[in-house]
Parts: C-alpha cells; structure tokens; sequence
C-alpha cells in the first residue's frame, strides 16, 4: 500500500495519467495476489476458473481506464507536469517486478498452477507497466515531450487487451 500512495502522491503532483494508471495497477496487482491466495487455499477447476476471471476483470478495467484517460489527456493537449518522485519510484518498482515475475512464472511453472502463472503475467505487465511509464516520465521531463506520459498508458492497454482476450477465450 505504500507504494501506491507514492504513485497516488507523484500522480497528483505532476497530473500523470500514466502515473495514476500505474497506481490503479498495483491495486491490481495487491487484488490478482490476493485471488491466487484465495485459489491455493482450495482446489477445483471451477474454483480457478472463478480466480482466472476476478484477474481478468481488473485488467479489463484498468485497459478501459487508461485508454479513456490517455486519449482524453492527447485530445485537450494537457502538459503533466515533471515527477521526480515518480521517476525513482517507477525505476525501483521497475526492478522488483520483474525479478517478482521471474519467481512468480517459475513456481507457477513447477506447480503447473495456471493462476499462478497469470499472476506472474500480472506482475510482469506491472513492470512493463513500469518501465514505460518512467520512460514516459523521463521523455516529459528531459525532452518536454508531454505526449509520452498518455502515450506510456496506452502500452499497457496494449497488454491488458492481450490478457484478457486470452483469460476469456480459455487459453490457459
């Protein structure tokens, strides 16, 4: 919860779509978490159908999210302002999410637990997440290239579409 009153202090600061995106995906991340918690307590087909959805769900409300405030943002031409604060935090958060789903597909993997597995996607779109938000912080910032912080939420309504497409169709 820390870290997404960091994000929620940095989005606020600068006005970053990105940056609020990005705190609204780690509740996503603290909520898929809590699901496979949920899920490893019990077994059942329909039990992991049930948490594959409740994932589903969220990426498909942060996708809905970032592309309405990302196109909005591009469309009245609004300049966020420079984050500091949130290029270090995303930087740091970058790091640890990708050595989290690293660990995460790997446990996943020994277990053959699919929800398992979607969590660490997860955790790895929450560093891609991340990393495009701080490049689009650091674009803004050094480059004054205000453009790059909507255009850093539409990367992750590039992935969130691709995952829900493939929770709901039954992929895993």
């Amino acid at each position: 919860m820390f870290g997404i009153a960091i994000s929620a202090i940095a989005a606020i600061g600068a006005r970053s779509v990105a940056l609020a995106g990005f705190g609204l995906d780690s509740l996503i991340e603290i909520g898929a978490s809590t699901v496979v918690i949920w899920e490893l307590s019990g077994t059942g087909e329909e039990r992991q159908k049930r948490a594959l959805k409740l994932i589903g769900v969220g990426f498909a409300l942060l996708g809905v999210y970032l592309l309405v405030q990302s196109t909005w943002v591009l469309a009245t031409g609004y300049h966020p302002h420079h984050s500091t604060l949130g290029i270090v935090w995303t930087a740091i958060t970058a790091a640890v999410m990708f050595a989290l789903a690293a660990g995460k597909a790997r446990t996943g993997a020994a277990l053959d637990n699919p929800v398992l597995k979607t969590e660490g996607r997860v955790t790895l779109i929450d560093g891609l997440l991340a990393a495009a938000v701080l490049l689009g912080l650091v674009l803004n910032a050094t480059l004054g290239w205000w453009w790059a912080d909507p255009a850093a939420g539409y990367v992750l309504v590039h992935y969130a579409v691709r995952e829900v497409r493939e929770i709901f169709s039954g992929d895993h």
